[in-house]
């Protein structure tokens, strides 16, 4: 079939962005679905003739369903000219798309958004959005920034972080001095000169604020102009997200933050997979689990189909439809949290080990906080500074829905530290991990006196899954994991101008320590 393709260079703020339109065969007007995209570095010395056939094919489904396709390359990427500086321009630069889309002559008086991560970023910096939006995709992307780079004042050393290295001024192919240990030089304000060979202002003020009441966080380089994106909308949206997402319980928390009029129409879409809803190939595929196998290879098109022609189609509105691992089944209903708690104690002993900063333990996969997913686990306590405690066996087939949450009993010589702690499922094929939270004496507590005994609090983000009887749960208790997030000094005070470590002795005491399940 024939469809009319074809490139522009549209201006915004003085620089060029290379768009293409893509519109469904004869002339007319149509309905058109806008996607903004930094990840076409590899098409950069390819010719706008080979970019333009390459949306077509993989547009083709879009512009048989009657839609036209609008793809550019976000500034600084791709053909586009500019810096990429992650969220700056974004908003600018989308709602100047828009405004040209809607001078066209193929243009209907509809335009729906959709994205995925990133691509969904941009366009939540383009609110607040005009009467002509009809729908939106947004996957896989939360709305608050400090959520991307940390978690209870600990960074995130490989989400936000890391993947901001990657991006800054990726076209003016700068010469970037990272390694796998460049979050671990002390202090941390050395970062962007020793890596960029600049200063970044943006990257430097956000390593400065670890506390979500920080200014920082109230400013546009800090994401004021995403925050409560989503909370009143005048257009459905489906939100997409996995229990191993690295944004899970940031999209759980704008589901609920949402006017109920925003939510009636929306839908809330939850796999058991990752970021890209997929798994590592060393842990467990899930049958019919891929939101593909579920909704259909082209359950975008039906999405946008349901919006325009008022029906549900596949979709159940105001509902979360999300697949609960190791029952192997898909549901849809409010995601109900029971009010029914069990309550595991962690032991009898009290057990201290020494944490060495220099020498941190790293545990397998992000989880749903960082990269990497679901994972394997190493056999417990392999570490001497890893505190691991087994529950009972199930006695019978249970469902753990909602936030777990726990309590332990901690000591420390030092003025602060940090504990981590790390729930996983006893399989057959190993022990897989299920949830992690982690946070520092000092965040929680604001001031520690060493060797007092004190409590912690540990929230760990939604889940859906099936105990089997006889299975356990394995809980792990440690002061760091390396490869998420940046390990603790021992120090007290602002860890990015911290320039040494110390070693302390934790100490935790199980017999006053518990994990509380939501069960249905």
């Amino acid at each position: 079939m024939e469809y009319s393709a074809y490139y522009k260079y549209i201006i915004s703020d003085d620089t060029r962005l290379f768009t293409v339109a893509l519109l469904p065969q004869g002339l007319g007007k149509f309905p058109c679905v806008v996607v903004r995209t930094p990840y076409v570095d590899w098409l950069e010395e390819k010719t706008e003739e080979f970019i333009v056939d390459l949306c077509r094919r993989e547009s083709e489904s879009w512009l048989d369903r009657g839609y036209a396709m609008i793809v550019q390359h976000c500034r600084g990427r791709g053909k586009s000219d500019g810096d990429c500086i992650p969220y700056i321009f974004e908003g600018k630069d989308s709602n100047n798309l828009y405004s040209w889309i809607r001078k066209q002559d193929f243009y209907n008086g509809e335009l729906y958004l959709m994205g995925a991560s990133y691509l969904t970023s941009v366009h939540y910096c383009a609110r607040p959005y005009a009467s002509d939006i009809k729908g939106a995709i947004f996957g896989v992307q939360d709305t608050e920034r400090y959520n991307l780079c940390y978690r209870n004042g600990v960074l995130k050393k490989e989400l936000q972080p890391s993947w901001y290295v990657s991006m800054y001024k990726a076209k003016s192919k700068i010469n970037r001095n990272y390694a796998d240990n460049s979050f671990e030089m002390l202090p941390l304000t050395d970062f962007t000169k020793t890596v960029f060979g600049e200063s970044v202002p943006d990257f430097e003020n956000m390593l400065l604020s670890p506390k979500v009441t920080d200014s920082f966080w109230q400013t546009h380089a800090g994401g004021s102009d995403t925050r409560g994106a989503t909370d009143r909308l005048d257009f459905p949206v489906l939100y997409i997200t996995g229990f191993y997402d690295i944004y899970t319980g940031g999209i759980f928390d704008m589901w609920n933050r949402m006017d109920e009029n925003t939510r009636s129409k929306s839908v809330l879409v939850v796999s058991p997979y990752d970021h890209g809803d997929g798994c590592n190939k060393n842990t467990f595929v899930f049958k019919n689990g891929n939101r593909k196998e579920k909704f259909g290879t082209n359950y975008p098109i039906d999405w946008f189909d349901s919006v325009r022609e008022g029906n549900g189609k596949s979709f159940v509105r105001g509902k979360v439809t999300y697949f609960r691992i190791f029952e192997d089944k898909w549901h849809t209903d409010d995601f109900y949290i029971s009010n029914s708690t069990v309550a595991f104690p962690l032991g009898s002993k009290k057990i201290s080990y020494i944490y060495n900063p220099d020498n941190p333990p790293r545990f397998n996969g992000g989880l749903c906080c960082n990269f990497g997913g679901a994972d394997f686990q190493p056999t417990a306590s392999w570490r001497d500074d890893v505190v691991s405690v087994y529950t009972e066996p199930f006695e019978s087939d249970t469902v753990v829905q909602g936030k777990m949450t726990a309590q332990i009993t901690v000591a420390s010589d030092c003025e602060d530290t940090c504990f981590y702690m790390r729930v996983s499922i006893e399989k057959t094929a190993g022990d897989y991990g299920l949830r992690d939270d982690i946070t520092t004496l000092c965040h929680q507590l604001g001031d520690y006196t060493p060797n007092t005994e004190v409590k912690l609090n540990f929230i760990f983000d939604e889940h859906s899954f099936l105990i089997k009887a006889g299975e356990r749960l394995r809980v792990d208790i440690s002061s760091a994991n390396a490869n998420h997030y940046v390990r603790h000094t021992n120090n007290k005070g602002l860890y990015s101008k911290q320039t040494s470590t110390k070693i302390a002795k934790n100490t935790v005491d199980l017999s006053k320590s518990t994990i509380v399940l939501p069960i249905l």
